[in-house]
């Protein structure tokens, strides 16, 4: 008796045990994730499109960010740091595309009266999931900007967190131009989905030149953009071939530059303090030509200086976003370093109708910064994203080594 009542007590003490350690390995197993204030969401949002090295419509992107917070979602991040290494995560934020249509194929479809998809980029993210049989833990976004609004889109839709990092760090107009390209992931296997709803499946490219190729193609063949899903990482992957805490440094450029403006101090100055940046040049714009053409935005753009900077031009290459500049004439800023244009009064990205735009007239400071991780100076990254391969007849020079000699601007 006494033997069958210790017995008792063993088990019950046993099941008490599991009932405490079971939960301790669970939430082991779960990383922390942590959901953002409506003030984080909107700082998030007003910082992504800093980041984006383009003009940004900032305002309807916030209002965007408010609406799916008003319907019941939240941003749900989780850390680099909080990723276990066998979480599978995808690339599911944005599209491809840009100007250069084949419109005579959607006026075509116009006739034709086809419905449209909700949310390419959910459709993407299901289709991969279902092509591969495999479910996703997590999102990353792709890229800065509406990217990261749509991320959070996707995974408000489909219940994932969304990780604070980034393969790029900034927007970029090609694919391969990527942390994960430079260290040997390959973006495929995607799937793509216009707006129509054609689902395209890319199980093998032979790399991200051939993936941005064939994926523009569809872009241009479908009205200027089509979304995909792609770029399935580990969290190991991520740790290793990401540029940790992107959402978190958003957030921190969005509080800085709205704090500063609400006291009547100088945004960009709050911004350089925290982003390490220079201060290149202010003006206002006199010249932005534009053309449309293969899948692309390309401006060509010029600012005639004021303050401290009159007297000087400064000219901008865009392709889809800002990749090279020119002080008076002499190469300045280049990719893979950052260019960012912002409005001197709120520190926000300028404005602009078109992707890449700047508006004439519109008073601009230029911004740049190092490049956000060493890869992405090394050969490699010179090489995706480098002057030389958007044809430019010169080597790339560090943002810290031309700011040395820019002693005419000391004092500003």
């Amino acid at each position: 008796m006494a033997a069958q009542r210790k017995r008792r007590l063993m088990i019950l003490a046993a099941t008490a045990a599991a009932l405490v350690i079971g939960p301790t390995i669970g939430a082991q197993q779960r990383p922390r994730v942590r959901t953002l204030t409506e003030q984080e969401v909107v700082d998030l949002t007003v910082g992504t499109a800093i980041q984006g090295t383009r003009n940004s419509n900032t305002e309807q992107m916030v209002r965007q960010a408010k609406a799916l917070l008003a319907s019941g979602k939240s941003y749900n991040v989780v850390s680099v740091d909080d990723l276990p290494d066998d979480w599978t995560v995808v690339q599911a934020a944005g599209g491809i595309g840009g100007g250069g249509a084949w419109e005579y194929v959607t006026d075509r479809i116009k006739g034709q009266n086809l419905p449209t998809v909700p949310n390419g980029t959910v459709a993407a993210l299901e289709a991969l999931s279902k092509h591969l049989g495999k479910k996703f833990d997590a999102v990353i976004r792709n890229e800065a900007a509406g990217a990261t609004l749509n991320a959070f889109q996707v995974a408000a839709a489909v219940g994932l967190p969304v990780v604070d990092a980034c393969p790029a760090g900034r927007a970029k107009p090609e694919v391969q131009q990527s942390l994960t390209f430079v260290n040997g992931i390959l973006i495929t296997p995607a799937a793509l989905v216009t707006r129509w709803g054609d689902t395209i499946f890319i199980d093998k490219a032979i790399d991200d030149y051939r993936y941005e190729d064939l994926a523009r193609a569809v872009a241009v063949a479908s009205g200027g953009s089509v979304s995909n899903a792609r770029g399935v990482l580990s969290g190991r992957d991520i740790k290793r071939s990401t540029i940790h805490g992107a959402l978190s440094e958003a957030v921190l450029f969005g509080k800085t530059v709205r704090e500063a403006a609400a006291q009547g101090h100088d945004p960009i100055q709050a911004l350089l303090a925290v982003s390490h940046g220079y201060k290149l040049f202010q003006g206002t714009v006199t010249k932005a030509e534009q053309k449309g053409e293969r899948g692309f935005n390309w401006w060509d753009v010029e600012l005639a200086g004021t303050n401290a900077y009159a007297g000087h031009t400064y000219r901008v290459w865009v392709k889809n976003e800002n990749i090279l500049s020119w002080l008076d004439g002499q190469p300045d800023v280049m990719a893979p370093d950052l260019l960012y244009d912002l409005d001197p009064k709120t520190g926000q990205s300028i404005a602009g109708s078109a992707m890449g735009g700047y508006p004439i007239g519109q008073d601009v400071v230029m911004v740049g910064r190092a490049a956000l991780a060493p890869a992405l100076r090394s050969p490699k990254g010179i090489e995706v994203i480098g002057p030389r391969h958007f044809g430019f007849d010169f080597d790339y020079r560090p943002i810290e080594d031309t700011f040395k000699t820019r002693h005419k601007f000391a004092t500003d």
